[in-house]
């Protein structure tokens, strides 16, 4: 897979967090706020707006994520989730997890327009 987050396929491996009730209702880079209760997430470079397949490389537990915030800004660390998120992950006790993350693209929905979701993947 492409290494070029511009493109239309990626795929990264890497350390993931979470971030929750500290940010809960602050503004995210795309202006939304923050809900930690939604399954989003921060990356550097990925478009806001991207879809993204989260998988636990220890569980191969997988979550599908809204990239809508930019970060993690510490080194080694390649996204941060939402606290709902990393909760279907099972990896909120432990802080962090390694992971695999790929670009999906959204479902299209009458009523939503785009969204996140596992089906058509």
């Amino acid at each position: 897979m492409a290494a070029c987050a511009c493109g239309k396929s990626f795929e990264q491996t890497g350390r993931a967090t979470w971030y929750g009730n500290l940010f809960h209702g602050r503004r995210t880079a795309s202006g939304e706020r923050y809900d930690m209760h939604a399954f989003t997430a921060a990356h550097r470079t990925l478009p806001l707006g991207a879809c993204v397949r989260v998988t636990a490389l220890g569980s191969a537990r997988s979550v599908i994520v809204r990239i809508n915030d930019r970060g993690p800004f510490v080194r080694g660390r390649i996204i941060d989730l939402s606290y709902a998120a990393a909760q279907s992950l099972g990896m909120v006790a432990a802080g962090n997890a390694q992971v695999k993350l790929e670009r999906i693209a959204p479902q299209r929905q009458a009523s939503a327009g785009r969204v996140c979701s596992e089906r058509g993947t």
